[in-house]
């Protein structure tokens, strides 16, 4: 039985750094609250030029890089993501698509925290069950573009930015 293993890892994320003293700026918050309970001292907001499927597939990219392969040999791409920028289609339909992979398979995962960890169970299985040699497993969340930034916000989007 063939076993998985992660080859290649790629991240991206959007330029604009938001800190807790920005926070504190718009919403009844501090730097010292948010960081007693989160230890998060700045997060990464998109803009108005991204969204998730750009930063999935540059996340993509570097991951394709970073195994030595090229995106002709994968075979399946599974996107976990609950923040896809359409309904339809997902964001591993845009993967797939902007790598020129047209004929294999591709899903999204919308599980919210808990997608990556499904995802890549899923991937573990195909590889064992031989169906699937190289999967491109790649998670995309994009919770800047949805928070409640009113002072009766603060307790999540504090931590979910």
């Amino acid at each position: 039985m063939k076993k998985a293993q992660i080859t290649g890892i790629g991240f991206n994320v959007p330029e604009r750094i938001v800190t807790n003293q920005d926070l504190e700026k718009i919403m009844d918050t501090n730097d010292q609250w948010i960081q007693e309970r989160s230890g998060i001292t700045q997060r990464h907001w998109v803009g108005e030029e991204s969204n998730a499927s750009i930063l999935a597939i540059e996340a993509a990219k570097n991951a394709i890089l970073d195994a030595k392969i090229d995106a002709n040999d994968i075979d399946l791409v599974i996107c976990a993501t609950l923040t896809s920028d359409y309904f339809f289609p997902g964001i591993s339909n845009q993967i797939q698509y902007a790598l020129g992979m047209r004929k294999v398979g591709a899903f999204d995962i919308k599980a919210a925290c808990s997608a990556f960890i499904y995802s890549l169970s899923i991937g573990d299985q195909f590889i064992r069950t031989e169906q699937y040699k190289t999967i491109l497993v790649v998670g995309a969340e994009v919770q800047s573009t949805a928070l409640d930034l009113s002072d009766e916000g603060r307790n999540i989007s504090v931590l979910f930015a």
